[in-house]
């Protein structure tokens, strides 16, 4: 098959798969059933199972990955519709994007090295708490592999906003402010698409906190490319 063809092919059941999965996930509302773990585990299998390579499925899902920043840059939206808020909370706000980034980063760095990780891993790790389009921008000054930090991206994402409601609960925290910052500093777009599930004000929290811990892990990561050498 063409290589072109078989690019609009995987574009397509791309599509298919995400929107079906989405309706499914409507239907039938579990963990597993999510899109962002089903339709990323079944793409996988299919690849494999018809023996097409990474390269030839990007041929024309390329246009894909671009759109996760204009979607990023959309969350802003709700959060200018609600300033009042972001006033009336902007200390807390900016304290805790501040403790969130650095705890992150510091932890993520630390964990790594205590387990003799390579160095392109470690520096990977590194921006695994802000959203793709964040964390790809900062790894190039960090020094890690853009594949590899969108893997660290989605699974952190997907961790954070699998067992957030379970931290919630065990810390008896139900403040709205607190669990949608909690989930925008800890699992960025995922966290925030499982914030609003919970309700606007956690939606907006979330979406401000997690594009400030982007763009303060951009500013700084050039200071922690060379504290990491």
């Amino acid at each position: 098959m063409p290589n072109f063809i078989l690019g609009v092919v995987c574009l397509f059941v791309t599509l298919f798969l995400y929107f079906a999965n989405k309706y499914l996930y409507r239907r039938f509302h579990y963990l597993m059933l999510m899109p962002l773990i089903l339709t990323p585990a079944l793409l996988v299998a299919l690849l494999a199972l018809t023996h097409v390579s990474y390269q030839h499925y990007m041929v024309d899902s390329q246009w894909l990955l671009w759109l996760l920043g204009p979607a990023t840059i959309a969350f802003a939206v709700p959060v200018y519709e609600n300033l009042t808020v972001i006033r009336r909370h902007w200390l807390s706000l900016s304290t805790g994007v501040i403790a969130a980034t650095l705890m992150a980063v510091l932890s993520s760095v630390w964990l790594a090295r205590l387990l003799a990780l390579p160095e392109v891993i470690q520096r990977s790790l590194a921006v695994r708490s802000i959203t793709t389009p964040f964390a790809l921008a900062a790894a190039r000054q960090v020094g890690g592999q853009p594949d590899l930090v969108a893997l660290f991206v989605v699974i952190t994402g997907v961790f954070g906003m699998a067992i957030g409601d379970i931290v919630f609960l065990r810390l008896s925290i139900k403040a709205k402010m607190a669990k949608g910052a909690g989930l925008g500093a800890a699992s960025h777009g995922a966290g925030t698409a499982r914030a609003y599930e919970l309700g606007r004000q956690e939606g907006v929290v979330s979406s401000l906190v997690m594009m400030l811990a982007g763009v303060l892990t951009v500013m700084v990561a050039p200071l922690i490319g060379r504290v990491m050498w």
